[in-house]
């Protein structure tokens, strides 16, 4: 009689021990299947990024405007290849067109690739107004600096620019504000430059352009 006590014992106890790793087992399966769907759908999100640019490359407006449909601007402001963001190509190719279209499809003017430089610097390096002026309409913060500290308008100043440094400076840009490189700023720079004294000019002779007020019923 004891044994079969045992035997009993051993048999509920084996069914409970192969109850619970039935459990286990049903609780695995349902985490990874709950993993794989943001998975999923982050590779479909990458996918969909990487032909994004591919249109962008190949000025495919069709192709580029039926990927916004259907994934939303986020497709703009990623890096799926781990290269320059959309809005950084299209002012390295100087397309304004395509610039505006990004920008009034949610394009984040303020997007900075892996340097820290944003689209609106990489303007101010190549002397692009029309671009520089596109992406302050967008609300481009005009000193958001790079990693190494550099703002729009010391860009502009360093390459020679007058023009760009104008509109940045009625936008507001700070001349006094310093890089991390040297600890100089647009003022310093345009203050060194022998061969171009209408920066210095414009750095001490420019304001920013007067904004104004937001109209409102009159009390």
């Amino acid at each position: 009689m004891p044994a079969v006590v045992c035997y009993a014992a051993a048999f509920k106890g084996s069914v409970w021990a192969g109850v619970k790793m039935l459990n286990k087992v049903k609780t695995l399966v349902a985490a990874l299947a709950m993993a794989a769907v943001p998975v999923g759908a982050s590779a479909q999100f990458t996918s969909a990024s990487l032909e994004f640019l591919q249109a962008v490359k190949q000025r495919d407006g069709g192709k580029a405007q039926e990927l916004l449909r259907s994934n939303g601007p986020a497709v703009i402001n990623t890096r799926p290849d781990g290269g320059e963001p959309v809005l950084h190509l299209l002012v390295g190719r100087r397309d304004g067109d395509w610039l505006g279209f990004m920008l009034s499809s949610g394009g984040d003017a303020n997007l900075q690739n892996s340097k820290g430089d944003t689209a609106l610097l990489l303007a101010a390096r190549g002397g692009w107004l029309e671009g520089a002026n596109t992406l302050l309409r967008a609300r481009a913060r005009v000193d958001l600096a790079n990693r190494m500290g550099e703002t729009p308008l010391i860009v502009a100043v360093q390459q020679r620019h007058p023009a760009v440094v104008k509109r940045l400076l009625e936008a507001g840009a700070n001349p006094d504000k310093t890089d991390n490189a040297t600890g100089r700023s647009a003022r310093d720079y345009a203050k060194e430059d022998r061969r171009s004294s209408e920066l210095l000019r414009l750095i001490e002779t420019i304001k920013p352009a007067a904004t104004r007020p937001v109209a409102g019923p009159k009390l």
